[in-house]
């Protein structure tokens, strides 16, 4: 009788240790209740969740995130658990779909301020001392001048900006506000224009052949450094993998400012594409970090995520986000250490690997061409849908033998889904089982009483398991039927790591030195490779990743600039070693 008693207890203890286990990672796109999109001719191929331009501002020692219209915000302690706050920051004679497009949000002294996209005369600057418990006022009722796709800065000497444009025709513009009436000190400066002619990454279109239209530029930020001025700016086109966020330095806020060649913040491949229109803050540790626009755009243009990565400076004050693995599993801030000098970049990726890219999968039912396998095909723009949205609808994926597994991201689709607008009482329920014999299943996570939105769950065991089987089942959808976009395991596969690539090439063409076709022999058991380029061999920040090929047309370079590359081979159980480093002029 003692012996049952004490492992009654020792079980219980087991089990309230697992619970209390605090998660350290995470895993983009993140998982937010990202609001429908509330504007009835913006979903003519179908209601879809949607948001873009994010900026995230540290406040009182929290974190917040606006972004376009929500409704409302979040606020974080940790980064990695947001609470949302409804609110609507339009007066009540506006459409209520337009609210708060392409925020503004400053800190000024003790007092946190927002500003959303308008040319109107009668839309008002907020401020708040308790965002957290949406206690709002306005600073103004109206700001004159407005500006769409506004950024305000406050620099050290007090002063306070406002930058704004996004066109393909007209530049980014800036000019100097009365930090207390938030009037202009004269009339808007034009501060930059895109060179497309010159940096081929700001061409327009999902190949950079700026066919149909001109590349926009869009969502300025400022970030001072070190007393230089840097000045960023999303291009060439929300729609695109290769969405952007460039940069260009100053010494004056005003400019006159020169581009970085390369962006400064670039995800061209991977599950989820994307990385412009954001902006740059730094966490309670005093780290630089980026948050911007991923995208989806299948349902319609503006079908889009938010992601954050990491992000910083250095030794030459050169501004880089590293979005090395960016839709992997990563540390949250306070979980690392800092980097080793300032020229690093501060590594967090978990080192997880994806278990399952193009496994096979068996599914409970399939709705027409949503066919099982487009849930681990590794692109977020295709899904496997079940034919309903019942309980107990399945989908089980097969890792090819028996793997460790240490996380899982459901990313669900939105197939049939009647929503517009913010819906604050949704929820989904899951169960996630495991098996290394697809015969006897164990439980291993049970959401099937959960009451919260989560359209990208990711779920970081607290012990990983052993498996070859994991299979998803549906208790609860918000709405429309059971669909996923991504499937994703991570963790290790415990066989060998690939081997290093042999005979990479980069073919750079004579007549426009922006664009490059780039080569390489396959390594037999890889299934994706991380191609890193820049403009010196210790600045390669930008990394492709590609899936499935061994080529790549790469169109993004400054044509008046010398370039590096480098290679690896990515699989199941690891990374293999970087090839040496070439030059290509």
């Amino acid at each position: 009788m003692l012996q049952k008693i004490f492992s009654f207890i020792l079980l219980a203890a087991i089990s309230i240790g697992v619970k209390a286990q605090k998660q350290t990672t995470y895993c983009n796109p993140i998982n937010i209740d990202y609001g429908y999109c509330p504007i009835p001719n913006f979903t003519e191929w179908g209601k879809h969740r949607a948001t873009a331009d994010p900026v995230i501002v540290t406040y009182k020692g929290d974190y917040y995130l606006f972004s376009t219209n929500q409704w409302g915000y979040w606020w974080s302690n940790d980064m990695l658990n947001w609470n949302f706050v409804s609110r609507l920051f339009l007066k009540p004679y506006h459409k209520v779909y337009d609210d708060l497009c392409a925020p503004s949000v400053w800190v000024q002294g003790d007092t946190m301020l927002v500003f959303g996209s308008t040319y109107s005369t009668n839309f008002p600057i907020w401020m708040s001392t308790d965002p957290k418990s949406n206690q709002w006022k306005e600073a103004v009722d109206s700001f004159a001048i407005g500006g769409w796709d506004p950024a305000h800065f406050i620099d050290d000497d007090g002063r306070l900006y406002m930058y704004n444009g996004s066109s393909n025709r007209y530049p980014l513009y800036g000019v100097e506000l009365n930090r207390k009436t938030f009037q202009p000190y004269g009339t808007r400066k034009e501060l930059l224009l895109l060179d497309d002619k010159r940096y081929g990454w700001q061409r327009f279109g999902e190949y950079l052949d700026n066919t149909f239209l001109d590349p926009f530029i869009e969502g300025a930020w400022m970030t001072k450094h070190n007393g230089k001025y840097y000045l960023q700016y999303g291009a060439p086109g929300t729609e695109f993998s290769g969405y952007a966020d460039g940069v260009a330095v100053s010494n004056s806020p005003l400019g006159p400012f020169v581009h970085q060649s390369m962006p400064m913040s670039y995800k061209p491949g991977g599950f989820a594409r994307g990385a412009g229109h954001g902006a740059t803050f730094k966490d309670k540790w005093d780290q630089y970090w980026h948050v911007s626009t991923m995208v989806i755009s299948v349902k319609n243009s503006f079908e889009r995520r938010i992601g954050i990565w990491p992000a910083g400076f250095d030794k030459d004050d050169v501004m880089y986000t590293n979005t090395t693995f960016g839709d992997y599993p990563h540390y949250i801030p306070g979980t690392t250490v800092p980097p080793a000098s300032a020229d690093a970049i501060h590594e967090t990726f978990t080192g997880w690997m994806l278990l399952n890219y193009n496994k096979p999968v068996t599914v409970s039912s399939t709705l027409g061409g949503y066919l099982p396998n487009n849930a681990v095909d590794e692109n977020i723009k295709t899904y496997w849908s079940a034919k309903s949205a019942d309980k107990g609808e399945w989908i089980q994926t097969d890792l090819g033998n028996v793997s460790t597994v240490n996380a899982v991201q459901i990313n669900y689709a939105d197939q049939d889904a009647t929503f517009m607008g913010k819906k604050t009482a949704t929820y989904h329920q899951y169960k996630l089982y495991y098996s290394v014999d697809g015969k006897l299943w164990k439980l291993l996570v049970d959401k099937s009483n959960n009451q919260t939105d989560i359209p990208h769950e990711y779920v970081a065991l607290p012990t990983a398991v052993q498996a070859r089987y994991i299979k998803l089942e549906n208790v609860h959808m918000p709405t429309g039927k059971f669909a996923i976009s991504g499937l994703r395991v991570f963790g290790n596969a415990n066989g060998e790591k690939p081997a290093a690539v042999k005979q990479f090439i980069v073919l750079r063409t004579e007549t426009d030195k922006r664009s490059a076709w780039i080569k390489w022999e396959p390594v037999e058991n890889a299934y994706a490779y991380n191609i890193y380029t820049g403009i010196a061999p210790d600045k390669m920040y930008n990394c492709i990743m590609v899936h499935n090929a061994n080529d790549y047309f790469f169109k993004g370079m400054d044509k008046e600039k010398k370039y590096y590359f480098t290679i690896e081979a990515i699989n199941e159980s690891g990374v293999s070693q970087r090839i040496k480093t070439i030059e290509v002029e």
